[in-house]
């Protein structure tokens, strides 16, 4: 599997780049996880890009950067924060976009807040390949999901993001751990049955995300990331027809450029 063709879907399909920066497991009947490694620096860039920032995007960024550090904190500077959070989240700064998420949830305390600040945490931590900077983002994650399950103990996809940032930050194990109590549980969970055959997938371990990701679009059949990464599971598994008809599957799905050639350049391997 080649890591730029999934990597070609990261726009319109954030998650599934999770299969190569995370850390390399190994999971053997859901039972077993090998070691990996994971890990992260503190914050300490804001702003510095993670990709190519139009002009008009860094010229908003710049002005409401300045009105938010003109004053001391107030509701009208977290509301600058809060929308500097999701305008540097637009341009790919996941990690700026979690700094000012976090200034803003300071001062509103909301479950809202927190679960803004952890999900920008957690988009950081997939989207980051220094080790050290996935741990601290991981870290991060874990401080404010945990503060949104204070409030909304049973927010089952905020669980499961926990469970995946356990990946950067504890033994393998408890993240699979994690993810195998909330299917026992919710044996439907989309998110959960998502990252355990992803996580299937990143180690090699095919059949294993074939059940996983089989179930997952039974489940829902519009899931565009499951049923691309379903077809690569039985392409590996020398399902080839099963593979083809997944990756037209994909393709009548979604329409998105980007998304159309992951599924060709997969055909193209398949003739």
């Amino acid at each position: 599997m080649r890591k730029t063709r999934i990597l070609l879907i990261a726009i319109s399909v954030l998650v599934v780049t999770a299969i190569y920066l995370l850390p390399k497991v190994v999971v053997e009947d859901d039972s077993q996880l090998g070691t990996g490694a994971v890990a992260a620096d503190s914050l300490t860039h804001l702003g510095a890009a993670h990709g190519t920032t139009s002009k008009e995007k860094a010229a908003a960024i710049k002005e409401l950067r300045a009105r938010y550090l003109s004053g001391p904190p107030t509701e009208k500077s977290a509301i600058f924060a809060d929308s500097l959070a999701s305008l540097y989240k637009s341009a790919g700064k996941f990690d700026s976009a979690a700094w000012f998420a976090e200034e803003a949830a300071t001062f509103f305390g909301s479950a809202e807040s927190f679960l803004k600040t952890a999900d920008n945490y957690y988009e950081a931590y997939l989207f980051a390949i220094d080790p050290t900077k996935q741990k601290a983002m991981a870290g991060k994650a874990q401080a404010f999901y945990g503060k949104v399950l204070e409030q909304q103990p049973t927010n089952l996809d905020v669980k499961t993001k926990m469970a995946m940032t356990l990946l950067a930050t504890a033994p393998p194990m408890q993240a699979i751990a994690k993810l195998r109590e909330i299917l026992d549980e919710h044996p439907e969970h989309e998110l959960a049955l998502y990252n355990l055959g992803m996580l299937s997938i990143q180690s090699g371990q095919y059949a294993l995300a074939v059940e996983r990701l089989e179930k997952l679009t039974s489940v829902n059949p519009q899931h565009v990331q499951g049923q691309l990464l379903l077809g690569v599971a039985y392409a590996n598994t020398d399902q080839k027809a099963k593979a083809r008809q997944q990756f037209e599957k994909v393709k009548k799905l979604d329409s998105d450029p980007a998304v159309q050639a992951t599924a060709d350049s997969y055909l193209k391997d398949l003739q």
